[in-house]
């Protein structure tokens, strides 16, 4: 065993006793809620915005005629709510890459604090007197907050991974992750306190609503004010220490092998004056062979250059792209499901504060319906049956009930609105015990530390992608021919991207009980 393999084994073996010394204390505890308060808050900012949109329809279109009334038009509305999706993908991608270079609790930190400053930005989103619309200046605002929102998902799950033990890792980031589904909850709870507070000034004068809107937004950055502090005075786990660590003394070595070459050249080149030399030539090969060369980290392209590490990072990519593709698509259906168990409401005719308290109602039904108890069904449930398990039974389901959902969709509707409700419960339940949680916590864990926050962030920026073209493609699909009258076959698509998310997920590793080393192995870093 030679140098470099003895550095290697030594950290291996600080690493086995960081993961078995890890215990459950006030440090943990307090990064875990930091983690979970983060995706509560950043599922508020993001889903709040259908609240939001619903009331600018009361507020800038209560005098259109026609179907045009209380409605947000088509193109607008898409701008607002794609927008947060866009800052996510160019976040993800940017703030993960920092997060490998730079640390993770220091872009975690800017990440909050970028989120802060545009959701209060947001909040006072006006027109301007010549120029951009409220829609444009709110769609520029959210952009930029979907930027702070993206660097929450790899900078969370590395940091949660880094830190857990392997028996409770999976648990611990999929119950941070879990806490998006109360983010989900809370934003037509918020919608429904503060219509309620202000229904006596909206019945007088819809115009009301605008303080509505824009509380509703702003009180998307308490949680991050509350939390600021802690994410300001976070540490970066041991692991990603060492691995920094390593990295300088690779460095070092490196300076120092080079300066014994040159030196050796320089008393090589004094040596060809000698008479003999070819015995010159050939100590001073011998002599530059007992230099030891120090081990080298592979680079980001190197390491995935290799389809072994490639096809990891397009499992989980492709995957995560496939599930938000149906995840947002899905949604297109939740007014159909409102309606169906009847808080769907008049929007011409009631009031807008009974309409938007209505609306915030069904909606909070539908999530706790299939959505929060799916999430914390994989909390439960992800040490036992494991990550790659419980992926393949969510898009084996997934692709089995919209099968269903889009070649019975009219005729189910037809006949039994409750079993269209009971199917599309189950399908909510089975993305969150299934794919959504999944796709998460799997790039946490199974690539090397140096690159760990990269790939977590290309993994859900290609989520993000599926996002943005289930929401800017497909939402402009729905009504073709009619009103919702395309959604049979847009269930029918997303049963083809559940069945491709299915097939790559083979190309993950298992990594339920191993440590972060033995998933990735560590030895394949370095050449």
């Amino acid at each position: 065993m030679d140098e470099r393999d003895r550095d290697l084994l030594n950290r291996q073996r600080e690493l086995e006793e960081l993961d078995s010394n890890t215990k459950v204390n006030w440090e943990m505890i307090k990064k875990l809620t930091v983690c979970g308060v983060a995706f509560l808050n950043d599922a508020y900012d993001m889903f709040a915005i259908n609240i939001v949109a619903m009331i600018l329809g009361f507020v800038y279109y209560h005098d259109a005629a026609g179907s045009a009334q209380n409605t947000v038009p088509k193109k607008w509305d898409t701008l607002i709510k794609i927008a947060v999706q866009i800052g996510c993908l160019l976040g993800q991608l940017v703030m993960g890459r920092l997060g490998d270079k730079l640390g993770r609790t220091t872009v975690y930190a800017a990440s909050l604090m970028i989120a802060i400053i545009t959701t209060v930005a947001s909040a006072f989103s006006n027109s301007m007197v010549k120029g951009f619309n409220v829609f444009i200046v709110l769609f520029i605002w959210r952009v930029i907050l979907g930027f702070g929102i993206g660097g929450d998902y790899p900078l969370t799950a590395t940091i949660v991974s880094e830190y857990a033990s392997p028996q409770k890792r999976g648990m611990m980031i999929s119950a941070v992750f879990s806490c998006q589904g109360f983010g989900n909850v809370l934003a037509p709870i918020v919608g429904i306190i503060v219509t309620a507070c202000f229904k006596n000034a909206i019945d007088d004068d819809v115009r009301n609503l605008d303080y509505v809107w824009r509380i509703i937004i702003g009180i998307g950055c308490i949680p991050g004010v509350a939390t600021l502090y802690w994410r300001l005075t976070m540490e970066d786990s041991k692991r990603y220490q060492l691995e920094t660590a390593k990295a300088a003394a690779a460095n070092a070595d490196e300076d120092m092998l080079r300066e014994k070459l040159l030196a050796k050249q320089e008393f090589e080149n004094q040596l060809q004056t000698s008479r003999d030399e070819e015995y010159t030539v050939d100590n001073s090969h011998a002599s530059s062979a007992q230099i030891a060369q120090p081990r080298r980290a592979k680079t980001f392209m190197q390491y995935f250059s290799e389809w072994r590490h490639l096809k990891v990072l397009l499992g989980t990519s492709i995957a995560w792209f496939a599930l938000d593709v149906a995840f947002y698509g899905i949604n297109l259906n939740s007014s159909v499901v409102i309606e169906a168990i009847g808080f769907a409401g008049d929007l011409y005719n009631d009031k807008p504060s009974k309409y938007i308290i209505r609306n915030c109602l069904g909606n909070i039904i539908i999530n706790i319906l299939g959505s929060v108890p799916g999430y914390w069904i994989t909390v439960f449930t992800i040490e036992r049956l494991g990550r790659k398990s419980i992926q393949l039974m969510g898009f084996g389901m997934l692709t089995i009930l919209y099968i269903v959902l889009g070649f019975a969709y009219h005729k189910i509707l037809d006949k039994s609105e409750a079993g269209f409700i009971v199917l599309f419960t189950l399908a909510q339940l089975f993305q969150n015990f299934g794919p959504n949680v999944t796709t998460f916590v799997i790039p946490g864990e199974v690539f090397p530390t140096r690159f760990r926050s990269t790939a977590h962030g290309i993994s859900a920026a290609s989520g993000k992608l599926g996002a943005i073209v289930a929401q800017g493609g497909f939402m402009q699909l729905k009504d073709r021919g009619g009103k919702n009258q395309f959604i049979d076959h847009l269930l029918e698509i997303f049963a083809l991207f559940m069945l491709i998310g299915f097939l790559v997920t083979w190309w993950i590793p298992e990594s339920k009980g191993k440590t972060l080393e033995e998933i990735c192995d560590e030895s394949e870093e370095y050449y």
